[in-house]
């Protein structure tokens, strides 16, 4: 074979193989906005920031991702920003209950499905708390010296009507005890709060109660959840996540669980959707993640795709029910 016919099959040869070749998968070229539907310090600012530390330290995105925390109107604002980012991929909103919640509450115009759903990568717990210089150790002691109290225990939250709202309504509908209910900015000021005596309870979750709680100033009375949380490291000097039991082993029958999933803002292509949704699985690989998970009292868990939306619409109905129940759904 000549040196011209063998260049010629060679040239063509690497044409057939450039031609059969995918193109290289869409990736951000510009820094990626994690937008934060609540006030700093709360559980949706630490994991996002989490998110934020695992992706640059394991290198999973030659971009980096930024923290943008958009809590005001209860939320509000983060939600019409993702909307009105139609086809924008390089915004990415770390969701909870509040998508579901807020637009029943405020008729603000909004709804997930105008969002493309990504992974839902964690469920969240909540637990009754009280503070340590109170007298009330069990819940049925706290149940009772709430129904006896004059003026009413001041219960702290995160936002009014919100799942912290919630589960106070149902607290009162199952015990007849009544509170003054206080919404804070975030959990880590109605942590604040409680530290202080400000309030009496709240009902944050693990991540927003750890830190008071490892210092002995705060009191996990029971977890609002149907089984224990599963980590029996120690946390505190004398008690793990699992010692906590659950509220209906107390004598107050109340569930909730809440979702950590990621959206991006509606009409971005399937690339790029695939692109976060592999970002993400990759992140719940982690070490980070992973420590984090047992650190916060998360469950982990990860849901894309059909299985995804699946769930989001059966979640989306509970959270219907039960704020339709405790009336908060605007008229």
């Amino acid at each position: 074979m000549s040196k011209m016919r063998l260049h010629a099959s060679a040239a063509a040869l690497a044409w057939v193989a450039f031609a059969g070749a995918p193109a290289s998968a869409w990736e951000p070229t510009k820094p990626v906005e994690i937008v934060v539907a609540a006030g700093a310090g709360g559980a949706s600012d630490q994991m996002a920031r989490m998110m934020q530390a695992a992706i640059q330290k394991n290198g999973l995105m030659k971009q980096p991702m930024v923290v943008s925390l958009k809590g005001a109107a209860s939320g509000a604002e983060a939600l019409v920003y993702m909307k009105s980012s139609e086809g924008d991929p390089n915004k990415v909103l770390i969701a909870y209950s509040l998508i579901y919640m807020l637009p029943l509450s405020a008729k603000i115009p909004f709804n997930w499905r105008e969002l493309t759903p990504v992974a839902v990568i964690a469920l969240d717990e909540f637990v009754l708390w009280d503070n340590t210089t109170l007298p009330y150790k069990t819940v049925h002691e706290f149940i009772e010296a709430a129904k006896a109290a004059n003026p009413p225990f001041k219960m702290g939250g995160t936002g009014s009507k919100r799942e912290d709202h919630v589960l106070t309504v149902f607290i009162e509908k199952k015990t007849g005890a009544k509170f003054a209910y206080l919404p804070y900015k975030s959990g880590g000021e109605a942590a604040t709060q409680l530290v202080g005596n400000h309030t009496a309870a709240n009902v944050n979750n693990p991540s927003e109660n750890l830190e008071v709680w490892r210092a002995g100033q705060v009191r996990a009375l029971c977890v609002f959840d149907k089984e224990r949380i599963g980590y029996k490291t120690k946390v505190t000097d004398t008690v793990s996540w699992n010692d906590i039991p659950t509220c209906k082993e107390e004598g107050l029958d109340v569930q909730y669980l809440m979702l950590r999933a990621m959206f991006l803002p509606g009409k971005v292509s399937e690339e790029q959707r695939s692109f976060y949704v592999e970002l993400f699985r990759k992140v719940s690989q982690t070490l980070e993640y992973k420590d984090y998970m047992e650190k916060q009292a998360l469950k982990p868990i990860f849901l894309t795709g059909e299985e995804m939306v699946n769930f989001l619409e059966l979640d989306d109905a509970l959270n219907k029910e039960l704020m339709t129940e405790a009336g908060f759904v605007a008229k």
